[in-house]
Parts: C-alpha cells; sequence; structure tokens
C-alpha cells in the first residue's frame, strides 16, 4: 500500500512559510493546520528567508561585465592606433 508523492504548489509554500515567520502558531499546529510535515514547514521557512533579500534587490546594479567591456574597447582603440601608426612607418620605409 504505497501512498503517492504529494506535489505543493509555489502558492502554497508560500503560504505555509509566511505564516511560519509571522511566528503566532508554533511549527506542529502548522503542521497539523495545513496536513504537511512539520520538518517541511521548518524546510519552507528557512527557504524563505534566505531567498527574501534577492527580492527586494536593486537591479540598477552595474553590470560586473560592463567594467571588462569597458576594458576591450580601450585596448581596441590602442590596437587600431599601433596599427595605423605601423601602417604609416611602413610606407615610409619602403
Amino acid at each position: 500500500m504505497s501512498r503517492n508523492r504529494r506535489r505543493f504548489s509555489g502558492a502554497f509554500k508560500a503560504k505555509v512559510a509566511l505564516a511560519a515567520v509571522r511566528g503566532d502558531k508554533t511549527t506542529a499546529e502548522l503542521a497539523a493546520k495545513f496536513a504537511v510535515h512539520g520538518n517541511q514547514v521548518s524546510a519552507w521557512k528557512k527557504q524563505l528567508l534566505e531567498g527574501a533579500p534577492e527580492l527586494f534587490a536593486d537591479g540598477r546594479t552595474r553590470d560586473p561585465n560592463g567594467a571588462a567591456e569597458e576594458e576591450l574597447y580601450e585596448q581596441i582603440g590602442r590596437l587600431k592606433m599601433e596599427v595605423e601608426w605601423l601602417k604609416k612607418k611602413a610606407a615610409q620605409l619602403g
């Protein structure tokens, strides 16, 4: 007599985790209310608390690759100038 594995939606997990974060009921009470194991309530609460800073992260921060791109464009400019100088010197010698 095996039982099928239950799958919970993200909305349900968030509801349980928010109730756990609220702290007005114990983990055991929440587990009984939502018919899940107490360890699952704790795991979802921990996941919510760890992921919360990412929700409010400032998306306006500068792209870390932007500085690398800028450096590459500078290098391209320098190399073009060197090529032009070498062409000019080669024309004078030849």
